[in-house]
């Protein structure tokens, strides 16, 4: 399942239980169009969010039953909501994603961790609930691991993205962080554009940060070794994934800019050996 747009969802591999597949892709395919809304296109901010009312209108309607009237999102929210139904998926996680894609049509700063975070809690979070309620496995110590793996997910789809998102006009680096390590947005813009080299106040910041989405990512580490079969496996290679990210940004020194951390097929082989051993090594 292709996840250009929609970073922090999963990818449904072939190890996904082929049961799973149906609900998982309604799922993204909701959240992958509204994720869109927010970020893609020339629309003024206030049809950005008035579009993004109609998907909550639509999501109290499908998940009740009732039919939605907008052609548009017609389709997407009658598949959703067979979702819903078919397996007692909770609407909370549903209603935070929406919400926050409606801050992020405003939203461009963050002034610390604890603010960012809770951004994370309703971008990120959300997918990994969902999906533990598909499996079955929403008990509270699940969950809050799981919330370790997806916030550290989109941690460090931040930090390998700080250019993309300054050319967006949006900086995810907390600026408590910045004021501490000495980076300005006047450095930072120098930085994307390469009139400044990467120097050692820069790569302080971003070490500090990759450690940060580090510890917490190992924190939600152990939900990958408690859950059984294929599952396990998919969720295994999505934590070793993320890691793998942060070691290339170190090997990079920290350079971002000119050399974004991408994962290739030696990657894959690397991590698909780590997956055999992971209960010893994360």
């Amino acid at each position: 399942m292709p996840v250009e747009h929609y970073e922090n969802f999963p990818v449904a591999s072939l190890l996904l239980p082929a049961r799973l597949r149906e609900p998982v892709e309604a799922i993204y395919a909701f959240a992958r169009s509204a994720d869109d809304v927010a970020d893609e296109g020339d629309a003024p901010a206030i049809a950005r969010l008035a579009r993004l009312h109609d998907y909550q209108i639509a999501l109290e309607a499908c998940a009740h039953g009732h039919p939605v009237h907008d052609a548009g999102l017609a389709p997407l929210f009658a598949r959703l909501g067979r979702a819903i139904a078919a397996h007692g998926l909770p609407l909370q996680p549903l209603r935070d994603l929406l919400d926050a894609f409606m801050q992020d049509v405003g939203k461009t700063r963050y002034a610390s961790i604890d603010e960012l975070r809770d951004y994370c809690r309703r971008s990120a979070d959300p997918v990994g609930r969902l999906m533990l309620h598909l499996y079955g496995a929403a008990t509270a110590e699940n969950l809050r691991r799981s919330d370790a793996i997806c916030t550290a997910l989109q941690l460090i789809n931040f930090w390998q993205d700080v250019g993309v998102d300054w050319n967006k006009r949006r900086i995810y680096l907390p600026q408590d962080d910045m004021a501490r390590f000495g980076v300005d947005e006047a450095r930072l813009d120098a930085l994307v554009r390469g009139e400044t080299a990467i120097d050692d106040d820069w790569r302080a910041l971003l070490a500090f940060e990759v450690q940060r989405a580090r510890a917490m990512m190992l924190a939600g580490a152990p939900l990958a070794r408690a859950l059984p079969g294929r599952v396990g496996w998919e969720l295994r290679l999505v934590v070793l994934g993320g890691l793998r990210i942060l070691e290339r940004i170190e090997a990079v020194g920290y350079d971002v800019f000119r050399h974004r951390p991408t994962l290739g097929r030696r990657d894959w082989l690397r991590l698909g050996w780590r997956a055999l051993t992971f209960g010893k090594t994360a």
